[in-house]
């Protein structure tokens, strides 16, 4: 990867542009044994080390996280009023953001990257990556409710849901495996077919499956190289 050194220095959060300027100025920035003399310079990640104030500065090109999602987080990068979830990842980054999103009292499995592509395959329905929701829901399902979910439901607003796979646990217990992400999507699903959610989470994502994941209510990691594979396939 190419890339400049004021750019990747302000993704990773050692300031703005116009900061890293002054640091550049201040000879406190150098690639290998070099003193760098403009901003603009550019770094090749692969073969270069990146130095500020004498301490190597790790470069990656994408950072992807997974993160074990617990209610009262809610999935952006700022708000005035609720923890987010950026809290619970350990990243310097300010290009990294949550895949879709998991409504406020909803937990499970949940991505955040900066790849903007892989975000976009993850989220696009073209791309049918599955998303599988267990719910626990008060009322009385219809008894066709199987048939209506594969067949798709209308669920208000004037959006009907994409054909998805409804499994029943027990008579308040589902498994609701989708894949696309429209507003409140699962709740609003439930909903068309007799029921009302009282909790919600998400217990896999594409070839992830949260109990193999091995990670505790907002806990977060690194994702493998292994399960970026699982995740995409």
């Amino acid at each position: 990867m190419i890339v400049r050194v004021d750019k990747i220095l302000s993704e990773l959060g050692f300031g703005s542009r116009q900061e890293i300027k002054k640091y550049v100025k201040a000879g406190k920035i150098r690639i290998n044994d070099n003193i760098v003399k403009k901003p603009e310079e550019k770094l090749n990640s692969e073969k270069d080390k990146l130095y500020f104030e004498g301490k190597e500065v790790e470069v990656e090109e994408f950072e992807t996280f997974i993160l074990y999602k617990p209610a009262g987080y809610v999935c952006a990068t700022k708000d005035n009023v609720h923890k987010t979830v950026m809290e619970l990842i350990d990243s310097k980054r300010k290009n990294v953001v949550p895949v879709g999103r998991l409504d406020l009292d909803t937990e499970g499995i949940l991505i955040l990257t900066n790849d903007g592509s892989l975000n976009h395959r993850l989220v696009s329905p073209s791309s049918h990556v599955d998303k599988t929701y267990y719910a626990v829901f008060e009322g009385k399902l219809d008894e066709n409710a199987v048939e209506m979910t594969k067949n798709g439901l209308d669920i208000g607003e004037g959006e009907v849901s994409k054909p998805a796979k409804l499994e029943i646990i027990s008579d308040n217990e589902i498994l609701l495996t989708i894949h696309e992400g429209k507003f409140h999507q699962v709740k609003r699903m439930v909903k068309a077919l007799g029921g009302e959610v009282t909790y919600l989470k998400r217990v896999a994502f594409g070839g992830l499956r949260l109990d193999d994941l091995k990670l505790n209510k907002g806990e977060s990691r690194k994702i493998t190289e292994i399960e970026m594979e699982m995740l995409k396939g």
